[in-house]
């Protein structure tokens, strides 16, 4: 593979013409690609807290499941005619 030149890399080869590529759009998928993920970015003292994904998934389906007990144990029973 040949290297490239620091000084020639963000430069087109001579072959090529800048009109060949037609507009370019700054950031044209980014709404999709946002939409389409599910990652989160934690706050940096919550992150400190948690060494790795596993931690965190563990530690929210804790919560989850506790937030399901509760929600359980506070619900009025249905009356009965």
């Amino acid at each position: 593979m040949k290297k490239i030149e620091p000084e020639m890399a963000d430069e087109l080869r001579p072959e090529y013409k800048r009109s060949d590529f037609g507009k370019i759009v700054r950031g044209k998928y980014a709404n999709r690609i946002k939409a389409e993920t599910n990652v989160v970015l934690l706050e940096p003292d919550i992150a400190e807290a948690f060494p790795n994904d596993e931690a965190v998934n563990k530690a929210l389906r804790h919560l989850l499941e506790e937030a399901k007990t509760l929600a359980s144990l506070t619900q009025q029973p249905s009356k009965s005619s």
